[in-house]
Order: structure tokens, then C-alpha cells, then sequence
């Protein structure tokens, strides 16, 4: 989807339409950028930067408050539309998803395969922009490097299709961050060898296991557009968290309780749509200097009960004295998760 929780706002607001829309805390108050419009970004305002900042960047920038509620369900309303292609989906995150259409769309060979797919794609941005008044762009390719690299080439409301044969010219221009598993520091490693674009990687005549470890031999792979990834089926999720960034630094315990508990029922609730328990609580601090900790600890029988959750977050912050100064960030989680047994609560 495209700058997702800014286009929803945008849709909502026709008054916001063709504004920079910035997602997040006003830059008065502490907090982040949630998310920005094409508008916003043209500005350099980006997500997870600090508001103040994208405030100072973008002085018209329209400040919006998060509605995650609102965004989570347009995500289960744009997920079940394509699922209903007959697809195999992999949901990647609230606003992105791979879609493997092998078993409807079977051609001579690949490249014919990609084009008999190339209808039911223009067909998906259609449906979603009459039902839900929202764009997508969409990478169609053979695997999943090729799919996502695809569909940062055209956006907004784009639709890109790279065949198997055109892969590795197509490839070759790219920064060496296009490549799944490339980040700021493999980056900085190849670069020193000289090794900026795609294109490099492609002809380095030497073994990439000498700058990047056991990842050179699937690096390679990747430089030439070689993906054997499956999709990973199913809905499960690895962790479910809140967390809250005070206006003013507090210790004050009422008000730490009654983040907790907010956090707690959040959590409870996210669970129980998916009728999960956790095994490990956590709770997280961080203080004005930016100091940050986390502690958890793990109970015999998955919790789902907001009561318990709430319960043995106090526990933690007061079995390890988290709060022996005012907080700036106070932040409640739940991970190991499995499918809830409704059994009694033991410590272990």
C-alpha cells in the first residue's frame, strides 16, 4: 500500500488531500513520526524520526494522530480482498503482503506464467481503489527478491513487471541495499571493496565470503535475481507490544498504573482475536538520558487475561526497581505466544 496510514488519513479528510500529512505526535510534544505522506517525504520526513524534526523539515507539514484501529481494520479489509484471488498470501506486515499466483497462472514457461499474471495484478489495484478509495503499487516478478525490488520502481499507484529475462540487467543500477539481508553495515563492508551497485556484486571476481561471511554464496544468488524463498504460510506473530512516550518525565505511580493498564488491555485483546496466550511477559523503561532497559520473565501457562498481564508487568517493574527515576518511555509486551490452554497461571 501507499504511505498506508497517511493515504487513510487523506481518505478520511478529503481537506488533506495533496498535503504533507505526517502521521504522529504534534513537534510540540515528545514522540515519533508514525508515517508521511509523498507529500511530507519530498521534505525528508520519514517514520520513526523525531517529531520535532520532521517539524523543523516540513514547517506545513499537518500533524495527524495515529488511529491504529482504523488502520489495522483497512488492512483486514484489503487482505481479504486478495485473498479472495485464490492466491496463497504471506502477510509481511499491516500494509504489505506476497502473493503467489503459480497455481492459476501456468504458462509455456516463466516468463509466460508473469504475463498471464499481469490481468489479475491490474485487476487487484482496480478492486482496491474502488473498494477502499486507496492505491497500491505492485512488483510482479518469479520470486520474492525480484516482487519487492519491483515494487519500489514505480511508486505511488505503480505496477511493475520484471521477467526472468530482463532480472539481471534490470537489477544492475540498483544500490547493494536493494538485496534482502543487505543492511548499514554490510553496506559500509562492501563498499570498501568497491562494491556500490548491483552491478558490482555481479562482476566481483573475488569471494564474497571474505567480506560478508557464510552469506556471500546466497548474496550472490541474490546479485543475479536467484530468490528460492517460500512463502511462509500462516498467521503467526512472535511478539505483541505498547508502548508510551510521556509528555513529561514522570515517576508518578498513578499514572505509570494507569499506562499499564491500558497497555495490558490492548495486549489481552490483540490476543484473543488470535486466541493466543504468552508465555513471557516484558516490560520496557527508558529514561531522560535515553537510557533504555527491558526485563521479562516466562510463566509455566500462556496468559491472555488483561488482569494478568497488568499484574506481572508490576511485578517486574517493581521486583527490579525500574522506576528509581522519573521515565520517559514506559512500554508493556508479550512474546512467546501459542495457542491458549486457559490453564492457571504458575511462575517459573
Amino acid at each position: 500500500m501507499d504511505a498506508f496510514y497517511a493515504s487513510v488519513e487523506q481518505r478520511d479528510d478529503p481537506s488533506l488531500k495533496g498535503k504533507p500529512v505526517i502521521v504522529g505526535s504534534p513537534p510540540t510534544q515528545r514522540g515519533v513520526v508514525c508515517a508521511a505522506s509523498y507529500e511530507a517525504r519530498k521534505f525528508g520526513v520519514h517514520s520513526a524520526m523525531p517529531s520535532a524534526t520532521a517539524g523543523r523539515l516540513c514547517p506545513e507539514g499537518i500533524f495527524v494522530r495515529p488511529r491504529m484501529d482504523c488502520y489495522r481494520s483497512e488492512s483486514r479489509h484489503i487482505m481479504q480482498i486478495m485473498t479472495g484471488l485464490g492466491a496463497t498470501v504471506e502477510q509481511m506486515s499491516i500494509d504489505e503482503a506476497y502473493l503467489d499466483l503459480s497455481v492459476i497462472c501456468q504458462g509455456e514457461d516463466i516468463d509466460a506464467s508473469l504475463e498471464k499474471s499481469r490481468p489479475m495484478a491490474q485487476a487487484l489495484k482496480q478492486r482496491i481503489k474502488a473498494e477502499r478509495q486507496l492505491t497500491a503499487t505492485i512488483g510482479n516478478s518469479s520470486n520474492k527478491l525480484q516482487a519487492k525490488n519491483a515494487s519500489d520502481h514505480q511508486k505511488p499507484d505503480g505496477l511493475t513487471l520484471i521477467t526472468d529475462k530482463e532480472k539481471v540487467q534490470f537489477l544492475r543500477p540498483l544500490t547493494v541495499r536493494s538485496l534482502y539481508g543487505i543492511g548499514k553495515v554490510t553496506e559500509q563492508t562492501l563498499s570498501r571493496a568497491g562494491i556500490a551497485t548491483i552491478g558490482d556484486l555481479q562482476d566481483y571476481a573475488g569471494d564474497l565470503r571474505a567480506l560478508v561471511g557464510s552469506f556471500g554464496p546466497k548474496l550472490k544468488q541474490f546479485a543475479f535475481g536467484e530468490d528460492d524463498r517460500p512463502l511462509e504460510i500462516g498467521d503467526e506473530i512472535k511478539s505483541i507490544s505498547n508502548e508510551e512516550t510521556f509528555l513529561k518525565d514522570t515517576d508518578d505511580r498513578k499514572i505509570l498504573r494507569k499506562c499499564l493498564r491500558e497497555q495490558a488491555a490492548d495486549i489481552s485483546l490483540r490476543l484473543k482475536r488470535r486466541r493466543l496466550g504468552a508465555y513471557t511477559v516484558q516490560v520496557k523503561v527508558r529514561y531522560s538520558d535515553f537510557t533504555t532497559l527491558t526485563r521479562q520473565f516466562s510463566v509455566e501457562e500462556p496468559i491472555a487475561e488483561a488482569a494478568d498481564i497488568y499484574r506481572l508487568g508490576c511485578f517486574l517493574l517493581g521486583r527490579e526497581n525500574l522506576v528509581s527515576r522519573p521515565l520517559r518511555l514506559l512500554g508493556l509486551g508479550v512474546s512467546n505466544l501459542r495457542e491458549e490452554s486457559g490453564q492457571q497461571l504458575a511462575f517459573l
